[in-house]
């Protein structure tokens, strides 16, 4: 099966898509980042206990999730040519538990991947990436994220490892640029993201309405 993406349409249209909202959703990045920090700092005393650093890390997971999955649904709203609305992540909140052990389940099957000389572990990791746009944008579970995944990827492998080299490129960019530059960076790899899954997974959509 043939490449159902090119990296320069990739890389041009994601960019269009975010440039228009980049205030925006380099705001909500530069939020995030300042939201940890703050948590950090008044979680330094109670780190001292065995319970405090049970309670903080609970938290600060708790809110990795919320962004993670609100952070993506504003992709596809600007995708979509919409402006990203901030009540996208409580409209998301109630799906931090699918995407946690999806995410945990994720890891596990790759980290034992890369067990296996470490090309399995990429090659699971870039077959199984797409499982949180599909909790996003069809609400799926647990164990069908990860399906979904798999089938949309078939066949996509090269085009998917060209793609991944194609970020970390902008985001060692990004770092480059006075550390700035990263919040311009993480928007676009979001995007591009966003904009593949939708390009691999459009013709499945297609069968499944006919």
């Amino acid at each position: 099966m043939g490449p159902k993406f090119s990296i320069s349409e990739v890389c041009s249209t994601s960019w269009q898509r975010t440039k228009t909202q980049i205030w925006v959703l380099a705001g909500l990045l530069i939020g995030m980042t300042i939201i940890s920090f703050t948590l950090s700092a008044f979680a330094m005393p109670m780190q001292k206990s065995i319970v405090g650093t049970i309670v903080i890390n609970l938290i600060s997971c708790i809110i990795s999730c919320i962004f993670a999955l609100g952070y993506m649904k504003n992709i596809f709203q600007a995708l979509d040519g919409e402006e990203p609305q901030f009540s996208a992540y409580g409209q998301q909140a109630r799906k931090i538990i699918t995407y946690f052990v999806a995410n945990l389940f994720m890891g596990i099957i790759v980290v034992f991947g890369i067990c296996l000389f470490i090309i399995p572990g990429i090659y699971l990791a870039l077959r199984l990436q797409f499982f949180t746009a599909f909790i996003v944008e069809e609400d799926t579970g647990i164990i069908e994220s990860l399906k979904r995944s798999w089938e949309i990827t078939r066949g996509q492998g090269m085009p998917l490892f060209m793609l991944m080299l194609a970020m970390i490129g902008i985001f060692i960019l990004g770092l480059i640029l006075l550390g700035i530059g990263i919040f311009v960076a993480m928007p676009l790899i979001y995007m591009m993201y966003g904009y593949v899954f939708r390009k691999l997974n459009a013709p499945l959509q297609i069968i499944e309405e006919l």
